[in-house]
């Protein structure tokens, strides 16, 4: 007979979690938990083995199965209304049973499947202990919430949902019994293939804080092996100020948060972070690129969470492909805390994925990462910087609020593109944005439409193929530096700055253009000194043209070898000497109170024709071109103007 409904208000109850009589008793936590729909403790007054094929069995009521295993006939469906269905196994031969009645307390075998597809975790039905607890509780908790998932998804569950809940996992030991090895990914709560993992703001999963510096870092959450994965909501704490770190800590000690390892089709999204000792995120792949066991993480989307206060880093991308990262902040990555300095690194995320050459010179990709588009994040008072691009291709930095600063390095394909630099907290005192690399794997990249503002020098740079246009540069120390490069192009920006405004010293440079820019500088428009004087650099070049100087400041160039400087406008003046292979040719030049053209000390092959020079103002002294030369016969002084 059924048993009357028996409906019971529940709102918020209040439970003192402990440890054990085995544990100390002195740690405990009260807990806010989520209560489940399991209300009625009414004891069922039939039996199993009373029900027919294709019936269902309605629990509202307790069925306890004392401790046996029952064998279900064809479709059986057990439908919840309050009640529990404990202390047994169920076997069934098709049906369906409501996730409800899923415990720890029932076994359920054979072909059967939810009745819904969402499954509701509670705590309480699993022996998942919550609040502070022992390594031990936390180790079982780890497997526990593992095993629930997996259970569920084989039952026919896409989505897991998890509201108030505040536990902590341990992921710093080994499971297995036959191989020793610790596996980071391994031993963390792994996700099943499609598969929708659901929490809310209520939820809080924390790292067991780690008592020795010889357990390797974990992570609470993994992806390993799987596809077609959605993670949304709830927060994951870290152990950075509560673990123990060795007394010669290498800045690589800790535990990450979420571990994506040969990935598929993942989804992270409006998730928190908080206090990675190693770091937030670390994603990779199985295999080398080269093997053909190579298991690459493809289409990974980090979307819309916070991620604050890692050591370390905040995402380490080794391996992968098809990457999105989007709408984030992060927030004093890689800073020191109470307990921990920064580690290494210090960047919000760093792509670097591992690569060498071999005897005979051949490029080894043991990682390979490409297809990146990092977008509309917020970062704040990294230590490093923001992003790092040491090697990979075709990764955008694009349309991001930036407090710190980015660089790329062995990178081929990579653009930093329409972001805004503001400088904040020591990031003042360095560059926004540095190109470097060099070498056959360093081509086709692009910094443009960025707008930076507030650091020591805008863009520095020290690579090969890089294409810097459209840039804005206002209220920093410096404007443009060029060191060391090759085959690249500076075309179109716009500097306003208290120094130099394009600068290159103690360098070499060839096949170098510099074009279109707008500068205004409170030092030198162009302060170029000390270039291409070494053997083998005879031949290299650098062209600014049809550039626009404004203020009342000069160019300067000295001690350089390989200029053409021509078409461009000048208000202020310039000035020349010891000088080599050096062209000014169709240039306006408006000098206040100064010489037009100064030239000094030695010259050899220098060319000074088809400028136009107004009347200097001031001192008697200025002269539309001031030859000082010591070697006059160096010069070809002809066809200008002087107004």
């Amino acid at each position: 007979m059924k048993q009357p409904l028996h409906f019971l208000l529940v709102s918020i109850v209040w439970l003192t979690i402990s440890c054990g009589e085995d544990d100390d008793p002195s740690i405990t936590e009260t807990i806010n938990q989520d209560q489940p729909e399991n209300i009625i403790t009414t004891p069922c007054d039939f039996d199993l083995s009373q029900i027919n094929a294709n019936s269902s069995v309605i629990i509202d009521c307790v069925l306890d199965l004392q401790q046996e295993t029952v064998n279900l006939p064809d479709n059986v469906n057990f439908e919840f209304e309050g009640g529990d269905v404990i202390n047994g196994k169920l076997v069934f031969s098709g049906g369906t049973i409501d996730g409800r009645l899923l415990s720890s307390k029932l076994e359920v075998e054979g072909d059967v499947t939810l009745k819904d597809p969402t499954f509701k975790f509670y705590a309480i039905r699993w022996d998942v202990k919550e609040g502070i607890t022992t390594s031990d509780i936390a180790f079982q908790n780890t497997a526990t919430l593992e095993k629930v998932m997996f259970m569920t998804k084989k039952l026919g569950a896409t989505t897991f949902t998890i509201d108030k809940f505040d536990a902590y996992f341990e992921v710093t030991r080994v499971t297995s019994t036959s191989n020793l090895n610790f596996y980071p990914s391994l031993e963390a709560v792994n996700i099943p293939s499609d598969f929708n993992l659901v929490m809310t703001e209520n939820t809080h999963l924390r790292i067991f804080p780690a008592d020795t510096h010889e357990r390797e870092g974990g992570g609470i959450l993994a992806v390993r092996d799987a596809a077609n994965i959605t993670v949304t909501g709830g927060t994951l704490h870290g152990d950075r100020d509560e673990r123990v770190y060795s007394p010669d800590d290498n800045g690589l000690e800790g535990s990450h948060l979420f571990l994506i390892h040969s990935g598929r089709n993942i989804t992270i999204e409006s998730m928190t972070f908080e206090n990675g000792s190693k770091g937030t995120f670390s994603i990779a792949s199985f295999g080398f690129s080269f093997n053909p066991d190579y298991n690459p993480t493809t289409r990974v989307t980090i979307k819309n969470c916070m991620i604050k206060d890692s050591r370390r880093m905040a995402i380490a991308l080794t391996d992968g492909r098809d990457i999105l990262i989007e709408g984030n902040t992060f927030i004093n990555t890689g800073q020191p805390s109470a307990n921990s300095d920064g580690g290494e690194v210090g960047y919000a995320i760093n792509i670097e994925p591992v690569r060498t050459r071999d005897a005979e010179g051949d490029l080894k990709e043991y990682q390979k990462v490409f297809d990146v588009l990092i977008k509309g994040n917020t970062e704040t008072n990294s230590r490093g910087g923001f992003v790092t691009l040491t090697i990979g291709q075709d990764i955008t930095v694009e349309d991001n609020d930036i407090g710190s600063r980015a660089v790329y390095s062995l990178v081929s394909g990579a653009k930093i593109i329409n972001n805004r630099f503001k400088a904040s907290g020591k990031a003042e005192e360095s560059w926004a944005i540095f190109a470097a690399g060099s070498g056959p794997t360093v081509f086709n990249n692009e910094i443009a439409g960025n707008t930076i503002e507030g650091y020591s020098l805008g863009i520095a740079t020290s690579s090969y193929d890089a294409f810097v246009h459209d840039n804005t540069i206002k209220d920093c120390g410096g404007g443009l530096q060029i060191s060391k490069a090759f085959n690249s192009r500076f075309y179109n920006n716009k500097i306003d700055v208290s120094g130099n405004g394009i600068m290159a010293t103690n360098t070499y440079n060839d096949n170098i253009e510099v074009k279109g820019n707008e500068v205004t500088s409170g030092s030198f428009h162009v302060y170029f000194v000390q270039i291409n004087n070494k053997e083998g650099q005879e031949d290299y070049s650098m062209l600014l043209d049809d550039n626009t100087f404004k203020g009342t400041r000069k160019a300067s160039f000295s001690n350089a070898n390989g200029l053409i400087f021509k078409n461009n406008d000048v208000t202020g003046g310039i000035e020349m000497g010891n000088l080599t292979r050096v062209t000014l040719s169709g240039n306006t030049v408006r000098p206040n109170e100064s010489s037009g053209i100064r030239l000094y000390n030695s010259h050899e092959s220098v060319s000074i024709m088809d400028n136009t020079i107004y009347e200097p103002t001031g001192a008697e002294r200025f002269k539309c071109i001031q030859n000082d030369s010591s070697t006059p016969a160096g010069l070809t002084i002809s066809l200008n103007t002087c107004n």
